[in-house]
């Protein structure tokens, strides 16, 4: 398989004519970072901006924010004066039925004590107050029907290193045709979908992987390179005839089904949930882009992988552990992220340690634009060494 990187050099590539020079300037630290919605550098801001005619909404002491309702359970009907004594032995289904009902009861009372986040989102449209809490449990259900098995790679003739060398060829191609940051991960998504069924050829391996890219560009993008484009980034290895011949065969291998969702679906939430400054939500990214190099984190869902790098940054750069309020709008506790947030150190301390000649993550993260995250001195703290020692014996 031959990857010809010159053609993907970020320093001769020409400005994209959707982004406009100079960008905007890097948002200041400790302002919520919840105003993402394009990655684009003309107008990912990270911080959403005040709107005419639109009240800011005022904080509340935490005492008065309001808590999710809780019906109380009904009082049984009073029971007739004269009863046959029959009627008085107590039928266990009964018994059994309105001891459910009491500790259904036991655990709404429970989570009345949790904050509603989306309290103060009903005058911004895109944020969908009245229906996030469903989108996301249908989210996390749509993540378990689609889900990539765990060492799917196992008997192929590619393995996890060549998949990562086409991974870290493909972050920089996303970086020169300057696409959506969603089109990165629904491009890896879309490959080890594909692969796990359908095992591939070393020699095909990265027509499978610009296949994906231009089925992902289609799905997210609003003006998505030409079939052309990605016949040029690979050398003319492959004509535009086998990127179309492949595609066909991509999509009828997942039955048409790519709306998998994505872990930067589930750290937009989760950002917004801990009310995570720009500083915590760049160095989450940072930490999810890595993983998608990771072949042993195929099997982990976005859900998880989101909820383990806002766990993993928040810990690093602020000393916070994962609240109760996280616990219950993610759905896992911090002892569940754990083994995620190893995989996530161990990843951190081989690009810092030059242990990995697949770096084209961490220099994509040393620009002004993302903060130069990936140079923070976190990372480098025992923190992360003590984290990833278990994983880095093996």
């Amino acid at each position: 398989m031959s990857m010809e990187l010159h053609a993907v050099h970020p320093a001769t590539e020409n400005p994209h004519p959707r982004v406009l020079k100079g960008g905007p300037a890097a948002p200041a630290a400790g302002r919520a970072a919840l105003g993402e919605i394009s990655n684009l550098a003309a107008v990912n801001t990270l911080a959403v901006p005040k709107q005419k005619g639109v009240r800011k909404a005022v904080s509340r002491p935490a005492a008065q924010k309001k808590l999710v309702p809780v019906q109380a359970p009904k009082a049984p009907a009073e029971a007739p004066d004269q009863q046959d004594p029959q009627d008085l032995v107590p039928d266990p289904q009964a018994l059994q039925a309105d001891e459910g009902g009491l500790c259904q009861a036991f655990s709404h009372a429970l989570l009345a004590t949790v904050e509603d986040v989306d309290e103060h989102d009903a005058h911004l449209p895109e944020l969908c107050a009245d229906y996030v809490k469903d989108i996301y449990a249908y989210l996390h259900t749509l993540e378990v029907q689609q889900p990539i098995r765990p060492d799917y790679m196992q008997g192929y003739e590619i393995t996890g290193r060549m998949r990562a060398l086409l991974v870290d060829w493909l972050v920089q191609v996303h970086a020169k045709f300057q696409l959506l940051q969603e089109t990165l991960y629904l491009t890896v998504a879309l490959l080890d979908r594909f692969l796990q069924v359908c095992p591939t050829s070393r020699r095909r391996l990265q027509l499978a992987g610009v296949t994906a890219m231009l089925i992902a560009c289609k799905y997210e993008e609003m003006y998505a390179p030409d079939v052309g484009d990605f016949s040029y980034i690979t050398d003319n290895a492959f004509s535009k005839s086998q990127i179309l011949k492949m595609e066909e065969q991509v999509l009828k291998s997942l039955h048409f089904q790519l709306g998998r969702p994505l872990p930067l679906h589930f750290l937009r939430r989760a950002s917004k949930v801990a009310g995570a400054d720009v500083e915590t939500h760049t160095l989450s990214k940072y930490l999810l882009e890595l993983t998608l190099l990771d072949y042993n984190m195929v099997h982990y869902r976005p859900s998880e992988v989101a909820a383990a790098a806002l766990c993993l940054s928040q810990l690093l750069l602020r000393g916070r552990a994962w609240s109760s309020v996280q616990q219950h709008y993610s759905s896992y506790d911090e002892q569940h992220l754990k083994p995620i947030m190893q995989h996530m150190a161990k990843n951190v301390v081989m690009v810092n340690e030059s242990k990995t000649n697949f770096l084209a993550v961490r220099n994509k993260y040393k620009s002004d634009k993302l903060l130069r995250i990936s140079l923070v001195l976190q990372l480098k703290s025992s923190l992360i060494r003590n984290m990833a020692a278990p994983l880095l014996q093996d």
